[in-house]
């Protein structure tokens, strides 16, 4: 599904990610945590090719394709999805116009007019709680918090990636969001299918269960483990990894130089 292998990255002049490697396997939902200034944002954002960040080692491997080689809205057509930390605001473009766009370009083949999406679309809304009147409104304009964060997981539900990369999407989210972000993650998951969630904090890993939990530490992965090792970061922070200290036996850790 993906791997990187060796990865640097810069922005402005200056390397974020050192060295990063990471895989994901079809079916997998993969965790990243680490101290602020780590590297995870820079991570989504290389990943969708955002052009303010420049690849200077390494490959990124996309179902087989070599990512340098697609603009960022061929990354979303062949799949890819980032849910961004703080979603913009867009006057005069229509949500519903935008979302319907965007389901075109992911599946050509599909030919589904507005009113039959505009059905679909108000179905998924009630299950997230969402009035009709906001799909109606310009794209994130005049939305709360909670609303913008909602109005992401509508569109990761519509939009049906292959890769779905949550940039701290349960930032500030209360606890009845936060469970519905991860009910409707946990509705997506396919054998086809993965998620790679960026977060500071382990709550919403308690109920999307990862498969695997890396840190991120100076633009490296440093230390990984399977579920349980959120637990352990929680509790003890990050030093302990970086100290070099002895790691806890009844988690599956592979500390990387």
């Amino acid at each position: 599904m993906l791997e990187i292998k060796n990865l640097h990255a810069t922005v402005a002049g200056k390397e974020i990610l050192k060295g990063l490697s990471l895989t994901i396997l079809p079916g997998e939902v993969h965790a990243i945590m680490g101290p602020n200034g780590a590297g995870k944002s820079t991570l989504s954002n290389v990943l969708m090719g955002h052009p303010k960040y420049e690849v200077t080692q390494g490959t990124i491997l996309f179902k087989g394709r070599n990512l340098a080689e697609l603009p960022p809205d061929q990354r979303a057509k062949a799949g890819l999805f980032l849910s961004f930390q703080y979603p913009f605001e867009i006057q005069g473009l229509p949500f519903i116009r935008f979302l319907h766009a965007a389901h075109k370009a992911r599946f050509p083949g599909k030919n589904e007019g507005i009113l039959e999406f505009s059905r679909r679309l108000s179905g998924k809304a009630k299950q997230l709680g969402m009035k009709d009147e906001l799909v109606k409104r310009e794209l994130n304009v005049g939305f709360s918090g909670g609303e913008k964060k909602r109005a992401e997981i509508l569109q990761l539900m519509m939009l049906e990636p292959v890769l779905a990369i949550l940039d701290e999407t349960d930032s500030g989210l209360d606890i009845d969001s936060l469970k519905l972000v991860a009910e409707t993650v946990n509705g997506l998951r396919t054998p086809e299918s993965s998620a790679l969630v960026i977060t500071h904090y382990k709550r919403i890993l308690s109920y999307l269960k990862p498969d695997r939990v890396h840190v991120l530490v100076d633009g490296k992965i440093v230390a990984s483990g399977d579920a349980g090792f959120a637990d352990q970061l929680e509790a003890k922070g990050y030093a302990w990894i970086t100290e070099d200290k002895p790691l806890s036996p009844e988690v599956a850790v592979e500390a990387r130089q």
